[in-house]
Formats: structure tokens, C-alpha cells, sequence
């Protein structure tokens, strides 16, 4: 059930986008698009209560609970981002904006993108961790929370991955461009 949530929640939050921006650049509509942008978080606020209600009513958690409690965290730290993407998009496409910004493809700039994209991912699973470690306190039980534990372990191993892979290898071994 809380799958089904987790992608619907993922529906809602591309609907009410898209939904925002089209009422703000075709339909010129910027206030209706202003008050639709600011129902998005609302639907991170529904995956917390349906995650919340489902262990409080006695369910063992599992990879769906931390599943939903990372949708939250990197919700909470790409969130704005990806919203600012998909404006800059609209704006050029509907409203004679300018060209979107593209980020750096070579050298010490691309490694700062880099460095600045997993600082986003590192307050991303800070709020993950900290959801995880709110559940695990909420249900009180060792034996039905092992799972938020290892997803917990499981995100740390990926944050891990992504510092090493992306800004750490930019920074060692500036990519150049192409001749």
C-alpha cells in the first residue's frame, strides 16, 4: 500500500508542477500557478502522514517505509532545483524567456557543480536519516524498525558512492573539453 502512495505522490508532484506552470506562462495565470507551486510540498506532507499512520497502526517497517522517508529527504533538498529547472524551461518555451542554464561541462566549474549537487544529496539523507531515526523512536520497537537501520546504512553506502564517483573524481581528474 505505501508503494502505491510513494508513486502517487510522485504523480502529485508532477501534476501540481506542471499544473503550476502551465497556469503561470500559457494560461498567464501567475498567481493561480504561485498557489499551485505552493501545494507541492503539500504532497511530501501526505507521504509523511501515510508512512506515519502505517506504523502506527502496527506495521513492521520495511525498504517501502525508507524508501518514503528518501523520496522526503532529497524531495526536501532537490525539490527547489528541479522546480527552478522546470520554470527556466516554461519561461523559454512559453514566455520568450531566456535559453534554460545548462551547468558546466568542463573543468574547475563543473567540479563545483558537482561538489554543490552532493551537498544537496548530503542534506538529502541528512533528512532521510533523521525521518528514519524519527520512525524507528516513533515505533519503539528494535525488532520492527531493523529495516529503517538498513536502509539508513544503505543511503550512507550510496552518498559514499556518489562523493567519490562525481566530485571527488572532478576535482582529482578535471574533465576537458573535447577536441
Amino acid at each position: 500500500m505505501l508503494v502505491a502512495v510513494i508513486v502517487g505522490c510522485e504523480i502529485g508532484f508532477w501534476v501540481l508542477l506542471v499544473a503550476g506552470l502551465v497556469a503561470r506562462y500559457p494560461l498567464r495565470r501567475p498567481r493561480l500557478g504561485a498557489a499551485l507551486l505552493l501545494c507541492v510540498p503539500l504532497v511530501d506532507l501526505a507521504l509523511l502522514a501515510a508512512a506515519a499512520l502505517d506504523l502506527r497502526h502496527g506495521a513492521t517497517a520495511d525498504t517501502t517505509h525508507g524508501l518514503a522517508a528518501a523520496y522526503l529527504g532529497f524531495s526536501v533538498a532537490f525539490g527547489h532545483s528541479m522546480i527552478r529547472w522546470a520554470d527556466q524551461r516554461f519561461a523559454h518555451r512559453f514566455a520568450g524567456g531566456p535559453p534554460p542554464v545548462r551547468p558546466p561541462r568542463h573543468g574547475w566549474a563543473r567540479a563545483r557543480h558537482e561538489w554543490r549537487e552532493w551537498a544537496k544529496a548530503l542534506l538529502g539523507w541528512a533528512v532521510a536519516c533523521a525521518l528514519l531515526v524519527a520512525g524507528i523512536a516513533f515505533v519503539g520497537d528494535a525488532e520492527r524498525t531493523r529495516a529503517l537501520w538498513d536502509f539508513a546504512r544503505a543511503l550512507t553506502v550510496a552518498l559514499l558512492i556518489w562523493l567519490v564517483a562525481f566530485p571527488v573524481w572532478e576535482t582529482i581528474f578535471p574533465s576537458r573539453p573535447r577536441r
